[in-house]
């Protein structure tokens, strides 16, 4: 999928499957240079992309891209993305990007907060690079029932973007932490559904695609039709193995729909 670029599914259009690329064809051709050497080049039929090798017919094929970005104060959102990364990189052809936003609070007031030290390996991303993306998963901490401040910022910068239209069309969606259960597992995805709006973005919600885990009731278990979630309580508390197998489902279920709307 292009920037900015995006279509409507058919409902003729088989359901979403974990695997099996769309078939490339290619028609061949044979030159042969001057000093005999024989290469075959394949030019790209109607469905097909452009490959080139001196022996066989290959396809190259650039993977698409799902940027998870998030923000995590004490590293709950952070569990959930790294388990999300896991299950977009699990569908053939797709490759998940963990990303922060930028932080607002100073290094004085997160020590005194007691915030743990960020893991370096995970880049900083700034708002022109969202249009690199093919998809993208946004992840926070709920505030008063809605995003934390510094996603919140990070969604105000992106106003040169909105000014451009390059996020129009592209598929995104949320997951969250919250400290009670009714902290605003449903809101926080609910309310941040406006930032994609005004943007043009699709919101894709995973409903109850996550099947009988989505029922069950004899353990606490985050996350809810919008999007996956974790409770933090008084932040001593690790997600569970539900709530990370249901944000591995989620990012198998973004991926899977990437890839089917990017090939339709």
């Amino acid at each position: 999928m292009g920037k900015g670029g995006g279509c409507v599914p058919s409902k003729k259009r088989a359901p979403l499957v974990a695997s099996d690329d769309p078939p490339i064809t290619a028609i061949e051709e044979k030159r042969t240079s001057t000093d005999g050497t024989t290469t075959t080049i394949a030019t790209p039929s109607a469905s097909g992309n452009l490959a080139l090798t001196s022996s066989a017919t290959t396809t190259i094929r650039e993977k698409l891209k799902i940027f998870i970005v998030f923000y995590s104060m004490y590293g709950h959102v952070e569990g959930l993305a790294k388990r999300m990364k896991r299950g977009v990189d699990g569908i053939d052809g797709v490759e998940g990007f963990l990303f922060r936003v930028p932080e607002t609070l100073s290094n004085e007031v997160l020590e005194q907060m007691k915030v743990p030290s960020k893991d370096d390996e995970i880049p900083v991303i700034s708002a022109a690079e969202l249009v690199a993306a093919d998809g993208i998963l946004f992840g926070f901490p709920t505030r008063y029932g809605s995003m934390a401040a510094q996603m919140k910022s990070f969604f105000d910068s992106t106003g040169g973007l909105w000014n451009e239209q390059s996020l129009a069309g592209k598929p995104a969606g949320f997951f969250v932490s919250t400290g009670t259960q009714g902290g605003g597992q449903e809101t926080t995805a609910w309310t941040a559904i406006t930032q994609l709006a005004h943007h043009g973005m699709l919101f894709v919600p995973i409903g109850y695609t996550f099947g009988a885990g989505m029922f069950k009731m004899d353990s606490i278990r985050g996350g809810s039709p919008y999007g996956a979630g974790v409770y933090a309580g008084d932040g001593s508390r690790e997600p569970s193995e539900t709530e990370l197998a249901l944000a591995e489902h989620q990012g198998k279920y973004m991926a899977a729909f990437v890839k089917r709307l990017t090939h339709s």
